[in-house]
């Protein structure tokens, strides 16, 4: 199948972007996540049990969170060398620096309403978006994930579990900082989040797969080539109830394309027959790399 690539991000716009998913991210862990001490793992839950267990005035969350991502991109630096990411650098810098700004303007003595679980959801869902926009992106907040992979580039252990159980022992050490309820909370925002986050992931990565079959494939295919830019493949097929010759036309589409080409073939071709299909993992040129 001939797929047109689609045209990459340039470099502003992709700053612009992993921008948004930080200050995202930010927004939910400070307004939402420390006032409440819902630790659910990561650099910013460490940072509420150290700042717990290292009572100072000195040392709030935010202030820990720009010294663990600034320590561990110190390590990265020594670990990884030319392989560590820029944009990983970037965005870590950016988050622990966003939360330092958010402090000094926005000082909190407290959650912002007496509705806990509100509270959560929002924990949850907004830096689950901003990672999502980042994974997106092949880029990451930095934090534990430049542990992974150091892990990663020395030895052979699936990071995926072994930062599941890092988080999860995060997760759990709220329980004994912060009580039963902050840690009961904190179990269920980290559950939350990686159904979050997988989600998320794949609503940005779907595409939309079509099977048209057709008697009058032509209009169809030069719509596709010609006004949508992309490709498709066509094949000869057979019905076996009207016993009739037709022609099958497959292609990949974004979902504002796929829309696009569900309205033209129903004024154009009404009688076309369609299956259209949701993917996450289309491999191939213009899409993931094979």
């Amino acid at each position: 199948m001939k797929i047109t690539a689609a045209k990459p991000l340039n470099v502003i716009q992709r700053y612009l972007l992993l921008t948004v998913g930080i200050l995202i991210t930010a927004v939910g862990v400070y307004f939402f996540k420390f006032p409440n001490n819902f630790s659910t793992g990561g650099v910013s839950g460490l940072s509420l049990i150290l700042g717990r267990l290292l009572p100072s005035p000195l040392l709030t969350p935010s202030t820990l969170v720009l010294i663990i991502n600034t320590l561990l991109l110190i390590v990265g630096f020594i670990f990884l060398g030319q392989n560590f990411a820029f944009s990983t650098v970037y965005c870590s810098m950016v988050l622990s620096l966003s939360l330092t700004t958010m402090e000094k303007l926005w000082p909190m003595s407290g959650p912002m309403t007496n509705q806990p679980f509100l509270e959560l959801c929002f924990a949850v869902l907004l830096p689950s978006f901003g990672s999502a926009i980042l994974f997106h992106l092949d880029a990451s907040s930095g934090g534990t994930d430049i542990i992974a992979m150091i892990v990663r580039k020395y030895t052979s252990l699936n990071i995926g579990t072994a930062l599941m159980i890092a988080d999860a022992l995060i997760t759990l050490a709220a329980l004994f900082c912060f009580g039963v309820e902050a840690g009961l909370f904190s179990i269920l925002g980290l559950l939350l989040k990686s159904v979050l986050v997988d989600f998320v992931t794949d609503s940005f990565r779907t595409k939309k797969c079509f099977q048209i079959i057709t008697s009058t494939p032509q209009p169809i295919v030069e719509f596709i080539t010609v006004t949508l830019h992309r490709g498709a493949t066509l094949e000869d097929v057979y019905g076996a109830y009207h016993h009739e010759k037709k022609t099958m036309i497959i292609t990949v589409l974004t979902r504002a394309q796929a829309l696009a080409l569900r309205r033209f073939i129903h004024v154009n071709d009404p009688h076309a027959f369609m299956v259209i299909t949701a993917s996450t993992e289309i491999v191939g040129k213009g899409f993931l790399a094979s």
